[in-house]
């Protein structure tokens, strides 16, 4: 079994969270840690968990930018 732990922060970390969680495949888990959204992959293959963590690096990222305009837009 491969595994990968990705953490990032964020202003909105439950938001983001609650973001990605709908896309998470049964070998993924996803939990806030203070200002830290952390997310555990676990595949069979290194090739799995590589295409697994690069799809979730995109949905993070989305994730993040849309509770950063979120924040902003509550702040205007």
């Amino acid at each position: 079994m491969r595994r990968a732990e990705i953490r990032t922060t964020h202003d909105s970390p439950e938001r983001v969270a609650r973001a990605v969680r709908p896309d998470n495949t049964d070998e993924m888990a996803t939990r806030v840690e203070g200002d830290a959204v952390v997310t555990t992959v676990e595949r069979d293959s290194t090739g799995g968990l590589q295409a697994t963590v690069d799809d979730y690096v995109v949905n993070i990222r989305v994730a993040a930018q849309l509770a950063d305009q979120h924040t902003q837009s509550n702040h205007e």
